[in-house]
């Protein structure tokens, strides 16, 4: 895999999933597909989380509440990715939990208005989130803590992608059905470069091999039951299930890791 190569992927990446200014260079001949793109997601994600991880060890070495300094370090998180995850939870959590079948669970996803399933589902992401963070400030210190949503934001691009790839798309004109579907090397890459990103920095932080193993394996397996429920309700995936599943994916890694170190 030519580095060259990779770093266009990372820079692509980091422009679909962020809004965080790509030179335009980056894109000569790009046609939009995300095929081979996605084996970067856990690399972008690690690019996209580090200025609100740097935010959140800072606030917290300068002695700031841990609880107020997760906030901050997700409020930044969220600009810097422009909600995107955070609104396909919410579509996606108001289009299963409303629609009665397959068409109206579909419209209601492409709704722009956010319902009460969608604030409940953003309330509890945000809250799990905010709370598991300030925890690990406690166990982890502020670098290791920052260490972790690195960690979290790496590992769950990567399960995002097995979700995408084990449905087709529920909708042929949908965002998702346009970038293609992820290439299955590509998947694996992203896979294995996504578990490295994660126990690397974690082991630095000095979390146990067992604690880290359970968040691994927490943030991975979430996907599974999701998985199951969109095939059973709208027989695939769109672009508001897999941001959904990024949004699972990092609340349970952060969640099983501040319960369990």
């Amino acid at each position: 895999m030519p580095i060259q190569s990779f770093v266009t992927d990372v820079a692509r990446a980091v422009a679909f999933l962020s809004r965080l200014p790509v030179p335009a260079r980056f894109f000569e001949g790009d046609d939009g597909r995300l095929s081979r793109t996605v084996r970067a997601f856990p690399a972008a994600g690690a690019v996209i989380a580090l200025p609100a991880a740097l935010l959140l060890a800072l606030l917290l070495l300068l002695g700031g509440a841990p609880l107020l300094a997760a906030l901050m370090a997700l409020l930044l998180s969220t600009l810097i990715a422009g909600g995107l995850h955070e609104d396909g939870l919410a579509d996606a959590a108001d289009g299963l939990g409303g629609g009665r079948d397959r068409e109206r669970a579909l419209a209601i996803m492409k709704d722009s208005r956010t319902g009460s399933y969608g604030v409940l589902a953003l309330i509890f992401s945000l809250g799990l989130r905010a709370a598991a963070l300030s925890s690990l400030a406690v166990a982890l210190g502020p670098f290791g803590t920052g260490l972790a949503l690195i960690a979290a934001a790496s590992l769950s691009r990567a399960t995002m992608l097995l979700h995408w790839r084990a449905l087709p798309p529920a909708r042929t004109d949908g965002v998702a059905a346009g970038v293609g579907l992820p290439e299955r090397f590509a998947v694996r890459l992203a896979l294995g470069s996504a578990v490295l990103l994660a126990i690397l920095p974690m082991l630095i932080a000095g979390v146990s091999p067992a604690a880290l193993f359970m968040a691994l394996a927490l943030g991975f397996l979430v996907e599974k039951p999701f998985t199951r429920l969109c095939r059973r309700r709208i027989g695939g995936h769109t672009g508001d299930t897999i941001g959904a599943t990024q949004q699972l994916s990092e609340i349970a890694f952060l969640a099983t890791l501040a319960l369990a170190v």
